[in-house]
């Protein structure tokens, strides 16, 4: 914000020790009604990505359940398919580019 003609020239007087505090906790008050403004606004603009995040949530929850059971009790084989899910992952990125230098 830039300061006002009336902001930026130094007081005549010092404030007093009273004085100050009482301009401080006022900005502090200021600050305090802006930060509650922006928060209801943040959180009703993001009000539809919490809706749809909340659909996804359980099955998320399951999917990540159902693999670390499967990683707790057979690791081999969930490293194994990790590893096979990484180097399709690495081939699919490697022909995107391979098509694109093609063309």
């Amino acid at each position: 914000m830039k300061p006002s003609a009336k902001t930026a020239e130094p007081p005549a007087e010092p404030l007093s020790r009273a004085q100050r505090k009482a301009q401080l906790l006022a900005e502090l008050e200021q600050q305090r009604v802006d930060i509650l403004i922006e928060s209801a606004f943040l959180q009703q603009a993001t009000s539809p990505l919490d809706k749809s995040w909340k659909s996804f949530k359980l099955p998320l929850y399951f999917i990540g359940g159902v693999a670390a059971l499967k990683l707790v009790r057979h690791p081999g084989g969930a490293l194994a398919a990790g590893r096979k899910a990484l180097a399709g992952y690495m081939l699919l990125k490697k022909l995107k580019l391979l098509a694109k230098v093609a063309t």
